[in-house]
């Protein structure tokens, strides 16, 4: 059992994200531009270095698409108080607009899909889910600290 909670999960998130695309399109925002909307929505004033490293992007790609956001005047840019030569990302209130727009549709998208589930068991699956992020973390978080000690 415990091969297939991996592939379960992964399978999972990839029809979240590809049905959510397809909802997410016919307001004409692409899987990249929510992702990056909906993270600057959370944590306003993220750098872009910060952002590339969250979203797992590299920074040119991320900077292209800063840009782009930046053009739809969706997002904006203001240098960094702390470091003349970092950006700190903001959602204009164009960008807000649009972003308030995705929350039903992925709110939507859960609640179809936990249909048939009573509320107890979702509320045992969004625990048992944490406590499984939670301990993923930890082990990225110390696999860090052994890379670093090992260099250091």
């Amino acid at each position: 059992m415990i091969d297939n909670i991996g592939f379960v999960i992964g399978d999972i998130s990839r029809l979240i994200r590809r049905t959510f695309d397809k909802r997410a399109r016919a307001i004409g925002v692409t899987r990249a531009q929510w992702r990056v909307l909906t993270w600057l929505k959370r944590h306003e004033g993220t750098n872009q270095s910060a952002l590339a490293d969250r979203l797992e992007l590299d920074a040119m790609t991320l900077c292209r698409m800063v840009d782009r956001l930046q053009d739809a005047q969706l997002i904006e840019r203001r240098r960094d108080p702390e470091d003349r030569r970092a950006w700190q990302l903001f959602l204009t209130t164009k960008g807000v607009a649009l972003s308030d727009q995705l929350e039903p549709i992925g709110e939507q998208l859960l609640q179809e899909a936990l249909a048939d589930m009573p509320g107890k068991d979702r509320e045992r699956l969004l625990a048992l889910l944490e406590l499984f992020r939670s301990n993923l973390q930890s082990i990225d978080e110390a696999d860090a600290d052994r890379k670093r000690s090992a260099h250091g």
